[in-house]
């Protein structure tokens, strides 16, 4: 649906959650329609962002900012603790808005600050990155990181409202564009061809409606944990668990544990295209799919400009280590998501000396510039 802001149409993609669906407004000039968004009968909306961000809103309501700090060192307890005591001073309420305008960790914390504040007050993201407008700010997940792992402490809070605005993606620098170019090379083998063919416009709604399928089948990701069977688009098959939402974390357990382990010179979308190429060499090594497919994974990262080896120096063994720590871990062995010949699945049960050959064949490339 393409909705009108002044003279720029947007189109309109619906999270269809029953009585919690909402709106994610996609094109340039969205951000504008931030004041129509804000819940009835609020006051007060706390604006949480980041020094570099650079992107004004307005809801006409009384806001007062609240600036974090940057890079994955700002997810942390410590930042939630700070907004909420600085939500308490300004006197925020359940009845107020929470507003996150920045990429993904500003939406990770300002969305986990909101659903802990007064055990829970409404928040509504402008996404001003490209990771953020096609992944991270859709879907309700919010969380923030531990020296353990990534995103390990968190709650599923969903938005009333995303805003992606495409006018501020042309301030991006280029490899925080391209990291968000990483997780569009994810929704290529999640059922979201042509995307290289589409404009920015086409191509961020239809990743946003991708997520939201499967953020609709199975909101809180529980279909990795029921266990193989069932019915509807979230059916494994046998000796496999029910996939759901988990789908989306395809190239994300090495991605996950490249940025918590290794302190490589690495953004979030250039580790998942890494982890994009790593898990289709895996699942060739356990017989789920040809070489074909496995060069077709290396073309699409190719045709992104993202690189598809790992950092030089890369400690394997605690790469491993950190993998099994994921979320999706449920038993012995490690868990991924892996392409096969019914497509992705979640695959629980892969053995340590499997994924370490799996890291030796994959090999080490230079550093991007």
């Amino acid at each position: 649906m393409q909705l009108p802001i002044g003279d720029v149409p947007v189109r309109e993609v619906v999270v269809d959650l029953g009585p919690r669906s909402y709106p994610v407004l996609v094109g340039p000039g969205a951000r504008h329609a931030l004041s129509a968004v804000v819940p009835a009968g609020a006051k007060k909306v706390a604006v949480v962002t980041q020094a570099g961000v650079g992107v004004a809103v307005e809801t006409g309501k009384d806001q007062r900012t609240f600036v974090i700090g940057d890079g994955e060192q700002a997810k942390s307890l410590t930042s939630v603790e700070e907004l909420c005591r600085g939500f308490a001073q300004f006197g925020l309420t359940r009845a107020d808005l929470v507003v996150g305008v920045g990429g993904g960790v500003v939406t990770d914390v300002a969305g986990f600050a909101a659903a802990i504040y007064h055990r829970g007050v409404a928040v509504a993201h402008v996404a001003t990155t490209l990771l953020g407008q096609v992944d991270a700010a859709i879907g309700g997940k919010t969380g923030v990181n531990l020296p353990e792992g990534k995103n390990l402490v968190g709650a599923f809070w969903q938005p009333v409202a995303v805003i992606c605005d495409t006018e501020v993606l042309s301030s991006l620098p280029p490899r925080e564009y391209r990291s968000g170019l990483g997780e569009m090379a994810k929704y290529a083998f999640l059922g979201v061809p042509g995307l290289s063919g589409m404009d920015l416009v086409e191509a961020v709604a239809s990743c946003v409606a991708c997520k939201a399928s499967f953020v609709a089948d199975d909101e809180r990701e529980t279909g990795a944990l029921l266990g193989a069977g069932g019915a509807g688009p979230g059916a494994g098959s046998a000796g496999h668990a029910r996939p759901g939402r988990a789908l989306l974390n395809y190239g994300h357990t090495l991605a996950h544990a490249l940025e918590t382990e290794g302190h490589y010179d690495l953004r979030h979308g250039e580790a998942v295209a890494v982890g994009l190429v790593f898990a289709a060499r895996l699942a060739r090594r356990l017989g789920r799919v040809g070489d074909e497919r496995v060069a077709e994974h290396d073309r699409v990262v190719a045709s992104y400009d993202l690189p598809s080896r790992l950092p030089a120096g890369v400690d394997t063994a605690r790469l491993v280590e950190a993998m099994g720590r994921d979320k999706k871990a449920t038993g012995g062995g490690l868990t991924f998501v892996l392409d096969g010949p019914d497509g992705l699945e979640v695959v629980p049960g892969v053995g340590h000396d499997d994924v370490l050959a799996a890291l030796a064949e994959l090999g080490t490339g230079p550093a991007l510039a």
